[in-house]
């Protein structure tokens, strides 16, 4: 009896920590992914957008589906009538009070007039020349040309791209059954010590598996380290961390200044510490975007 209620106070307590993984993900945001993804990843086919970047930027701009222009409109990613425009019009205060939007008939129309919005105007041509999985790269981009005026556009962008993991939809990744028939590219990994940490550098379309394989190391454990989904894409010159990063940075590395495109993640890699501990020394909650300027306390 006694080893049946232990058994069955040990499945609760899994129970209970599944349940909290899951709460720390808005429900409303989970939702409209499921819902738009396929749409995304269409419109990324077509007109080369990535598809996290397109989910992230509706997310954002409409409030996950449920702001008044999104509900009443179906304009998924706040754009305004601007010159040329000859479709349906509804005034809605922004910048300023009584601001011209596009009205779409329904939501996929706004999906695709927000890629050839994109596409189509030369002031965001830069932004095709830049790989389709550097989500960084596009909302760094975005914020440059000027498609927000918010400071912390970007930053907001790359937050919700990687607490929901959007970068997956970029990947065009193969199943696991037909990725085992490939042959890994077996490449030579130099191994580097900072901070106290061991720690390789990414190569040109690396992967974790392949890293894996490459350093002798078991993919859930450099997840682990490096505190990434499995579907993290990977840049060339990345750090992927060896063993566990530490609660704080080492001296002399007292504070950092927040820079364009950065995230809370990027920032703990850089200085080799746990996200949790970046998070719990400036005692700020999970919902944190950093803003460009923003200082943080390392140690």
């Amino acid at each position: 009896m006694k080893l049946f209620l232990q058994t069955v106070g040990l499945f609760l307590i899994l129970i209970l920590c599944s349940s909290m993984q899951m709460s720390r993900k808005n429900s409303t945001f989970v939702k409209y992914i499921e819902t738009y993804s396929p749409l995304a990843i269409e419109q990324m086919k077509e007109y080369k957008i990535p598809a996290s970047i397109t989910l992230a930027q509706g997310i954002l701009e409409s409030g996950a589906g449920q702001g008044v222009l999104a509900r009443k409109s179906n304009n998924h990613f706040g754009i305004k009538c601007h010159s040329g425009w000859k479709g349906k019009r509804v005034y809605h205060n922004d910048d300023r009070k009584g601001e011209c939007f596009r009205k779409y008939r329904k939501v996929e129309d706004s999906y695709t007039d927000h890629s050839k919005f994109l596409a189509e105007r030369a002031h965001y041509s830069s932004l095709f020349k830049l790989n389709i999985r550097d989500y960084k790269k596009w909302s760094k981009g975005l914020q440059r040309c000027g498609y927000a005026t918010d400071r912390a556009y970007a930053n907001k962008l790359i937050k919700v791209i990687e607490d929901y993991e959007l970068y997956r939809f970029d990947s065009g990744k193969k199943s696991k059954k037909d990725k085992r028939k490939e042959n890994i590219n077996f490449r030579k990994r130099t191994i580097y010590k900072s901070f106290g940490l061991i720690y390789t550098e990414a190569l040109d379309n690396d992967s974790y598996e392949e890293l894996s394989i490459c350093t002798d190391f078991k993919i859930k454990d450099l997840l682990k380290f490096n505190e990434v989904h499995e579907d993290y894409p990977l840049r060339k010159g990345d750090v992927v961390y060896l063993q566990a990063k530490k609660s704080k940075a080492d001296k002399p590395h007292y504070d950092h200044v927040v820079e364009v495109g950065e995230s809370m993640h990027s920032i703990s890699q850089r200085y080799g510490m746990k996200l949790k501990s970046l998070y719990h020394l400036n005692k700020l909650d999970k919902d944190y975007v950093p803003e460009e300027g923003d200082v943080l306390k390392l140690r």
